[in-house]
């Protein structure tokens, strides 16, 4: 009998939706990492979840960031050094070499969902 390792996937609560700030980001903590939660209303999708450490500043600042959309995508600069993130998947459009980890994120109702590998 051989074993395999499983890997479990969680959906989490992390906030409510009157948390959120429209056009903006918060920080969550969930376990022992910091995430920016970004709620674009009138995007699709609404919802995104990325690292809240901007890894230039070594500082956990991406949730105070602005939002601005490049080339047709949806970006967070950072509020230190100004690197942009595509909110979609982490990619630092001034440093190729840096990319940040980005969360599945949803509602349930007026709950905020995030999924995270335990």
């Amino acid at each position: 009998m051989s074993e395999v390792a499983i890997t479990r996937t969680e959906w989490l609560q992390v906030c409510k939706r009157s948390d959120l700030v429209a056009d903006s980001g918060v920080c969550a903590l969930v376990g022992d990492r910091q995430i920016a939660l970004f709620f674009l209303p009138e995007q699709e999708p609404q919802l995104f979840a990325i690292d809240n450490w901007d890894p230039v500043a070594k500082a956990g600042v991406i949730g105070r960031g602005l939002i601005a959309e490049i080339d047709g995508k949806v970006t967070v600069a950072s509020p230190l050094y100004k690197q942009h993130y595509r909110l979609t998947d982490g990619q630092c459009l001034e440093e190729e070499a840096i990319q940040l980890a980005v969360y599945p994120v949803a509602f349930d109702g007026d709950d905020v969902l995030i999924q995270i590998n335990q």
